[in-house]
């Protein structure tokens, strides 16, 4: 019989545990968004640097709605185990967090004002980035804004409760915390500073004339495959540690964190767990989206196609595999040369790091939400191919297979996984047989393709062509074309 993860007590001696008193280390980190991603990558990387150098660096983690993972941390101390995934699984328990909040804006507000947070980091889903409830149906200067502000349980998504935070810290005299973004959207420093100041300067000038001259909004690139946890995750926590650990993840070996160096509060020696400074994130992050992300999502539908449910699977596939290195290398192409990038090298090391057999990241996951993923994983690249007179071949194939798979849920009568998924359902009904149609219709959505995409002539006719005879040959023949094209 086993007991849940609550001290470190008895562990088995081969289960890594924090190298450091937790007891010693105070918070100075507040993190929105308890998913797995930040547990198996920021946390990770916080834990090292705390066995590193110390500091009261730990991480007070808040969900803003979901309650389950911050009340299985609660009841844990804390603690949870990073499950890494390899030849050989390796557990390892976290001690990083120091408490968990879940559901409770308010609470998360007053923690935010806290003068112990030097740092609040975020990772939230694309989804997250929108107007903030309280300041939803008003006018942008109506005075029911700059109230609701002011109200301490007012705010209840990311921009109302970093703006009302650094409000009251600004009036309290409290310097202000720096604001980490760690999600995967290109220039995410600059896109929530830019969000935090459109919503300051709705309701208060002063506050969005501070904002902009005193508050760090470090741009970062993340980096690490975390598959969604299952009963299978548990159970293998459970064997390798004697524990039940209800908030435990799974990862890969591989972990990366480029960011951006600029932290007046002062921050964690993050190098220790593999973090780099840079002054410009920008060229790793457009490797990363392009290349890795792109190639996620070619895998992602193509997979679904196919019947593969892995991302393993699909790099094992004779046919498909080339198809996905092709897709990389043409990213790679549109990367800027003389960054220190080495796309050949970075696309080898990914098929290596996709073809782990541990990692079960699963191809219907990853296909959630693709008109928030594929503006900058695929059409940004086609849009800078289709400057430089490249070949934009890979691209339009990739396109074609996602037309191709809504069209199987059409069929189906599924709506997708996507923000915009009643949208996509019913072009793909409208178009019915005809991939023109589709192509057309899809690709024109508002703010989803560059015009420059869709405006050329060749492309769409690729597109249209790949999708024809992905419709009517089926994906394994159409990949028979491609390998030798």
């Amino acid at each position: 019989m086993t007991t849940r993860l609550t001290d470190l007590d008895d562990l088995p001696a081969n289960v890594l545990t924090p190298r450091y008193d937790r007891t010693a280390h105070g918070t100075g980190i507040l993190h929105l968004g308890l998913g797995a991603f930040h547990r198996a990558h920021q946390a990770v990387a916080t834990d090292d640097a705390l066995a590193d150098a110390g500091g009261d660096w730990r991480i007070l983690g808040a969900n803003l709605r979901s309650r389950d993972v911050s009340q299985a941390m609660g009841e844990q101390d804390g603690l949870y185990t990073v499950l890494i995934r390899d030849r050989q699984d390796q557990a390892r328990i976290i001690g990083a967090h120091s408490a968990a909040l879940g559901g409770d804006p308010a609470a998360i507000l007053r923690a935010a004002c806290d003068p112990a947070i030097r740092i609040l980091s975020l990772t939230v889903s694309e989804k997250a980035y929108g107007i903030d409830r309280a300041a939803m149906d008003v006018d942008d200067d109506h005075p029911a804004v700059a109230a609701d502000l002011q109200r301490p349980d007012a705010p209840q998504g990311v921009l109302g409760i970093i703006t009302a935070a650094l409000s009251k810290r600004r009036s309290n005299g409290i310097s202000p915390f720096t604001v980490l973004s760690c999600d995967n959207l290109p220039d995410n420093g600059p896109l929530l500073r830019a969000g935090v100041l459109g919503f300051a300067r709705r309701t208060d000038k002063a506050l969005g004339g501070w904002i902009e001259d005193e508050v760090a909004f470090p741009a970062t690139m993340v980096d690490r495959i975390t598959p969604a946890t299952t009963d299978k995750t548990l159970q293998d926590v459970r064997d390798l540690t004697g524990r039940d650990d209800l908030a435990a993840v799974e990862t890969e070996p591989f972990s990366q964190w480029v960011i951006e160096d600029h932290f007046p509060q002062g921050r964690p020696t993050w190098e220790a767990g593999g973090a780099e400074f840079v002054r410009d994130v920008r060229s790793h992050e457009a490797m990363k989206l392009r290349m890795l992300n792109g190639a996620h999502s070619l895998i992602a539908y193509a997979g679904q196609l196919l019947d593969l449910p892995h991302v393993r699977d699909a790099v094992a596939d004779p046919q498909l595999a080339p198809l996905i290195l092709r897709h990389m290398q043409a990213a790679g192409e549109t990367l800027p040369r003389g960054a220190g990038l080495d796309p050949d090298r970075y696309a080898r090391a990914l098929m290596d790091r996709f073809a782990n057999p541990a990692i079960a990241h699963q191809t219907r996951q990853i296909a959630m939400d693709g008109t928030e993923k594929l503006p900058q994983r695929w059409f940004a690249p086609t849009a800078d191919t289709l400057k430089t007179g490249g070949d934009t071949r890979p691209f339009a194939f990739a396109v074609a297979t996602w037309l191709a798979w809504l069209a199987a849920l059409a069929d189906r009568d599924e709506t997708p996984n996507d923000p915009r998924g009643p949208a996509l359902l019913k072009l793909t009904r409208e178009a019915g047989g005809d991939s023109g149609t589709l192509a057309g219709s899809v690709l024109a959505l508002p703010g989803l393709v560059p015009t420059g995409v869709t405006g050329s002539t060749d492309f769409m006719r690729t597109v249209v062509r790949k999708l024809t005879e992905i419709r009517s040959l089926g994906l394994r023949e159409v990949m028979k074309q491609e390998a030798v094209a």
